[in-house]
């Protein structure tokens, strides 16, 4: 998936301006919080423009409890939905999944615990979306259920925003939550959401429907055709997010070597996904530098234990056994 692409948060006494308007009148209150709103949902690089993610990491969860407090008091504040749904489906895959995945490797206990509280993440950010879907199509969440089709019908491209992170956070949740069969049955809703997202606007964001479809098109539950077929299909979405964005970004490549390469036990293309992602320059392009920083970070650690997620040559393993 496309993640990372995170909209500032212009914090600078915020706190003290909601507190400020807690003693007034509910107009006044409400109209306060649409304007704190606004601003919270704003788009910029004051994060995504970062070098570091662990500061960000540190930053975001104060961010999103501000983003949530302020949707207590403006519950249907259409862009505000929409930010914070992409803040918490962002900060469970780079800071919270991917910490669970490094963990696995040595302690499981810690790493499920882990896994389950990005579910949980993913859930809320999918229910954000949801909402923020109801606000823009009413009764879309309802109708989504009953009739996935008719409901995404009535969505257009100004909700392109709202589909890509309900979708991509659902799918998240999904892929770790396949011991409930009542979520994984749910897959063809994502398929309806991210489908119709990639019809009414198959460009937004340079290519981020593209980039989650790489990875989307090898597990969805409704596609048609041969394995074979499958990444001819995922390729085909490869090509374009990597034209969309200019060959800037490092998650499509990322994202190939994990949905593609591992399943083929090919190395080779394994080897060469995570090396073109670790090319990038992030200073290149300063509002991706710091989605570029987390992927290129994930590709090391992938290259480090290659062995892990494909099998080594044959040549190498006799020499292991030929060794005293």
């Amino acid at each position: 998936m496309a993640l990372l692409s995170l909209k500032p948060r212009n914090m600078a006494g915020m706190s003290m301006l909601a507190i400020a308007f807690l003693a007034s009148g509910c107009s006044v209150q409400r109209f306060a919080a649409n304007k704190i709103g606004d601003t919270l949902a704003s788009a910029g690089t004051t994060y995504s423009g970062d070098e570091d993610p662990e500061l960000i990491g540190a930053a975001l969860p104060f961010s999103l409890k501000l983003m949530e407090s302020v949707l207590a008091s403006t519950p249907e504040h259409r862009e505000l939905l929409s930010a914070t749904a992409a803040g918490f489906t962002q900060y469970a895959y780079a800071f919270v999944q991917q910490e669970a995945d490094v963990v696995s490797l040595d302690d499981t206990d810690r790493a499920w615990a882990a896994w389950n509280r990005a579910r949980r993440m993913y859930l809320r950010a999918r229910n954000y979306g949801l909402r923020g879907l109801d606000v823009a199509v009413p009764g879309f969440s309802t109708t989504l259920r009953t009739n996935a089709a008719g409901a995404v019908a009535k969505a257009g491209a100004a909700e392109v925003d709202l589909l890509y992170w309900t979708a991509a956070s659902w799918a998240a949740a999904i892929a770790l939550g396949k011991d409930d069969p009542a979520l994984v049955a749910e897959l063809p809703l994502v398929s309806a959401l991210i489908d119709r997202a990639l019809a009414v606007d198959e460009d937004w964001d340079r290519g981020a429907i593209h980039s989650f479809l790489v990875t989307y098109e090898m597990a969805r539950p409704d596609a048609f055709g041969s394995f074979d077929e499958r990444i001819a299909s995922a390729r085909k979405h490869f090509d374009r997010t990597i034209a969309l964005s200019q060959g800037r970004t490092a998650g499509p490549y990322v994202s190939w070597a994990e949905s593609v390469c591992i399943p083929q036990e090919d190395r080779a293309c394994f080897d060469a996904m995570l090396e073109a992602a670790l090319k990038i320059n992030p200073d290149d392009d300063p509002p991706t530098r710091l989605a570029n920083a987390i992927f290129q970070r994930r590709a090391v650690w992938l290259l480090a234990h290659v062995d892990r997620w494909i099998l080594p040559p044959l040549e190498e393993t006799k020499g292991l056994e030929e060794q005293p």
